[in-house]
């Protein structure tokens, strides 16, 4: 399965929702530019949404220091999606 740079015997799972969890959030806080609130209506966990969104968002630095991504979907991070990286912004 995909997993990041993990320690031994630790899984994606272990701190993160389900795959098909974790794509319903992304794409629609990322792509559809939904707002939590909204993407908690629509069925998801208020407490996994929103530590998955503060998790996105506490990490944008890390995209803008990184090269150039390719653009794989009609939105995608980089020049499709800007947000703040200073003074703990939260949407």
């Amino acid at each position: 399965p995909p997993s990041a740079e993990l320690r031994p015997d630790q899984k994606d799972s272990d701190s993160l929702p389900d795959y098909d969890v974790l794509d319903g959030i992304l794409h629609a806080y990322v792509e559809e530019r939904k707002s939590i609130d909204t993407i908690i209506q629509s069925g998801y966990d208020p407490v996994i949404t929103r530590s998955i969104i503060r998790l996105v968002d506490l990490n944008e630095y890390k995209r803008n220091q990184a090269a150039p991504g390719l653009k794989t979907t009609p939105l995608a991070f980089g020049i499709g999606r800007r947000i703040p990286i200073v003074q703990k912004y939260q949407n």
